[in-house]
């Protein structure tokens, strides 16, 4: 745009949706396309008082509700985003591709750094000097060929997404499960992922929290609370930084410390006695130092019963704090240190059997879906050190801490990333759903994580050449046990336990480069090498009363490359296409639960897949419609997949395994549309098919069906070849919202939203009560606010129909069963900042 510059504003809105106008952060970046600066250009400091002096009362599709600064670039502060850079990694704050706290993001080969205020909940409003608005979120992620999803921190809360779970219901082709119905989830996105039920092998799609990767994702568990917003990326990545996957990525962005003071809290009572508290303060404690400190509280919420003796099961008991501590000596560097601690005690949602695989005992006959048994015995209790009558509940401890260091040396910003994980973890389940202790299972986990990452990019956004180098470390240590209570299965008749240690190591580097060519071309390329070497130790199972086995240890190396490469093109200024082919790379592992033969602890091959992507963003008609979509193509070699082996005179069980190929594809994409004032709309598109090209098993359905007939363990063998690979072909979400102005004082924004999730196969070639039955939900919100922004009320339902469904699924000893989803839960949620 000549003659005119464009500013970014956002107002700074806490996990509670609130904070005054005074908390003023810098856009992400300016667009390649715009002038220089002009003379008689607002300074940040002449615009601040501008936003501060004004309230915005209606915006984005995302909830824009404010301004803040317009961006300043001085030298090393980063300026422009070139059209088309690629993006592998957006952050989510005010801004989608900004650094965390002023440090360096990964996003795309061209890092945009800013080394001035912090990360903060926002919604990004673009303005110019004419008072033109942009009503979508992220329109400068509209330039970057990426197919990522960015949410902003309204659109979370809105969404009641307060787990990790819950975001399937704001992100295409993404379906998540519970393992057991416990904190532990398994992700699954463009169909790549796996259930790892012993949560002791890094998953296909890995979690990050603030730029740090959680090999195991159940040690971010507790941590979804004061948030700035969160991405989920698909499809291969690692080439701008350390961690190599094959499925993509889900990345939260926590807020950071700012240099003037504030606080908030908020209150959320709904049905079944639940409770979610939320504080915060933030604010300077001398010059150049500020600090954060936040926590919430969960409570309650509990909606299972059982049918024998009215027990009540399913309450959260969980509390948790995070606090940050920056520092800015000087305005080319920026450290901040993060840690934060988590204590859960919450039941669980316990398992409803469907079927009876095994014996003749009727299944339990429920009265309401809401109803299931369970059990525990008290030998069971003495014999895990917990007290008689525990209901299925977690007894887990997370902390952590994290070291962020970002120096601009000019030409060049070092940046380093230095954390530590713990998970101390404690869960009942009773697997079989009954009141028969058939597959009553306790496991504990005493593991930690060290992950050491350093990178070198170039300081200046604008350049048309954009590099990134640097070399990833991690090491983790786990040891687990698992303690099985088969009293009640004629066929063992016994307790057992198996425990085991886990050493893993790896070492990466990696490297990035693109470059913007004439006529709004952009190539880009970038290459990652891993060594990664694991081993599985002291694996002992015994049998109390009985025999105890003792196996030897087993080891597997890899040493493999990943890559990607690409090009996009920026046709006019509100369209882009791009198209990129990626290598994907994940380490193997080892199936360690219930093991009874050494070749159990076989190790599982490496992963690998070959991905082509084209997609396109356009604004056809701006601040109206927006449409983004990308098709995409996944081609896997070893693709590991839980699967099935037959033990003599045991049974089957789960292990996971390798499908020497096969194949998915699909696309995906997001429409938003301002049709007309006021109306809003949100909708997300996923569709995907798959299926095994080669893919030797036991067919776990024929070989239980088998035993049920002859009352013999006979292993039927099956190629899965040609078979679906099981994955929901369709996955719809959405949001329509009407914000209404009130007596220009006070607006009020309500309106449903919805999730449809297709049919899912838990069980490879699965039909009948081996898949899941598709569901759709509703729910709705309505939110009243004063112009100033200091405080909301919000009225929301969540499955208003009160629909029954399952979330997730699997097989335990005699029964498969259910987990049931939630029921319909109306509440109310109250929150203020100053």
């Amino acid at each position: 745009m000549q003659g005119r510059r464009t500013w970014a504003f956002s107002s700074a809105l806490t996990v509670a949706g609130l904070l005054p106008f005074g908390l003023l952060a810098a856009s992400p970046f300016t667009l390649a396309a715009e002038a220089p600066e002009q003379a008689g250009t607002p300074t940040a400091e002449q615009a601040a008082s501008v936003a501060e002096k004004t309230s915005a009362v209606s915006g984005g599709a995302e909830g824009t509700r404010g301004f803040s600064a317009p961006v300043h670039r001085s030298r090393g502060g980063g300026a422009s985003q070139s059209a088309g850079a690629p993006s592998s990694r957006s952050a989510a704050g005010d801004g989608a591709l900004r650094g965390v706290g002023g440090l360096t993001s990964h996003s795309g080969a061209r890092s945009v750094r800013r080394h001035g205020g912090p990360v903060v909940s926002a919604q990004t409003t673009d303005v110019d000097v004419s008072a033109r608005r942009h009503d979508f979120a992220y329109p400068e992620a509209q330039h970057v060929a990426d197919a990522t999803t960015r949410i902003t921190a309204t659109r979370l809360k809105e969404r009641d997404v307060v787990t990790l779970r819950g975001l399937e219901r704001v992100a295409p082709n993404l379906t998540m499960q519970s393992v057991n119905g416990t904190a532990s989830n398994n992700f699954y996105l463009r169909g790549a992922g796996f259930n790892d039920f012993t949560q002791n092998n890094m998953g296909p799609v890995l979690t990050y929290i603030d730029d740090v990767a959680y090999p195991y994702s159940t040690m971010s568990n507790g941590q979804m609370f004061d948030l700035a917003g969160a991405t989920v990326t698909p499809g291969p990545v690692g080439t701008e930084h350390g961690q190599s996957d094959t499925g993509g990525e889900v990345h939260l962005h926590t807020n950071d410390p700012t240099d003037v003071w504030h606080y908030g809290a908020s209150q959320d009572i709904a049905s079944y006695a639940r409770s979610r508290s939320e504080a915060y303060v933030s604010g300077p404690l001398a010059r150049g130092l500020s600090f954060r400190l936040a926590g919430q509280t969960r409570h309650g919420g509990g909606w299972q019963t059982n049918p024998l003796n009215g027990d009540h099961l399913g309450d959260a008991d969980l509390w948790a704090l995070r606090g940050k501590l920056q520092w800015k000596p000087n305005s080319h560097t920026t450290i901040l240190l993060g840690g934060h601690f988590v204590q859960d005690n919450s039941q669980v949602v316990t398992s409803v059997p469907v079927h009876r695989l095994i014996g003749t005992q009727p299944l339990p006959q429920m009265g309401s879906w809401k109803e299931a048994e369970w059990s525990s015995r008290p030998e069971f209790a003495r014999l895990i050190g917990r007290k008689a009558g525990i209901k299925p509940s977690e007894h887990n401890q997370f902390w952590g801490a994290d070291l962020h260091i970002a120096h601009d040396f000019g030409p060049v910003t070092f940046t380093s990333i230095s954390a530590f994980e713990t998970e101390r973890e404690g869960e009942y389940t009773d697997q079989d759903g009954t009141a028969q202790s058939q597959a009553d299972t306790y496991r504990t986990i005493d593991a930690n994580s060290f992950t050491q990452e350093v990178r070198l990019s170039n300081s200046h956004p604008d350049d048309r050449l954009q590099w990134v180098v640097g070399a990833y470390y991690q090491r983790t240590r786990m040891n687990q046990r698992f303690f099985f209570d088969y009293t009640d299965y004629s066929a063992r008749g016994y307790m057992m336990a198996t425990s085991f240690g886990m050493n893993q190591e790896s070492v990466s580097e990696f490297g990035h480069l693109s470059y913007r060519l004439p006529h709004g071309v952009t190539i880009w390329a970038g290459l990652l090498h891993e060594l990664d070497d694991r081993s599985i130790t002291g694996l002992q199972s015994q049998i109390f009363g009985g025999a105890t086995q003792n196996f030897h240890a087993e080891s597997t190396a890899s040493n493999q490359f990943a890559g990607q490469v690409g090009v996009s093109w920026q046709m006019t200024q509100h369209a882009l296409l791009y198209y990129k082919m990626s290598k994907g790379f994940k380490p193997g592992g080892f199936t360690a639960n219930n093991t009874q033969i050494q070749a159990q602890l076989d190790p599982f091959k490496p992963e690998t897949v070959l991905t082509y992507e084209a997609g396109f963003k356009a604004d056809p008609v701006p601040n109206r419609l927006r449409i983004n979509g990308a098709a995409f193509y996944n081609d896997f070699h070893n693709q590991q997949i839980l699967g099935t082996v037959l033990i003599p005179n045991y049974g089957p069980l789960s292990e996971i395994t390798n499908a020497p190929k096969s194949e998915s594809w699909g696309f995906e994409g997001t429409i938003e549309a301002h049709p007309f004032s006021h109306l809003f709309v949100t909708q997300n598109i996923g569709w995907q098919r798959g299926n095994f090209q080669n893919f030797p098993t036991v067919n776990r359905a024929k070989t239980n069906a088998y035993y049920a007939q002859h009352g013999v363990w006979k292993a039927i063998n099956d190629n899965f070849a040609g078979v679906d690979n099981g994955q929901p072909k369709l996955t719809l979400n959405g949001s329509a919202d009407w914000r209404q102005p009130i007596a220009h004082a006070y607006s009020l924004d309500f309106g449903p939203d919805w999730l449809y999730r297709g049919s899912q196969a838990i069980t490879p070639g699965g039909t009948g009560f081996y898949r899941l039955p598709p569901y759709f939900l509703l729910g709705a919100h309505v939110t009243f606010r004063p112009a100033s922004g200091k405080w909301e009320a919000t009225l929301y339902a969540r499955n208003i129909l009160d629909r029954r469904y399952a979330e997730s699924g699997g097989q335990a000893t005699t029964t498969y069963f259910y987990i049931p989803g939630e029921p319909r839960f109306i509440g109310g949620r109250i929150s203020c900042g100053f």
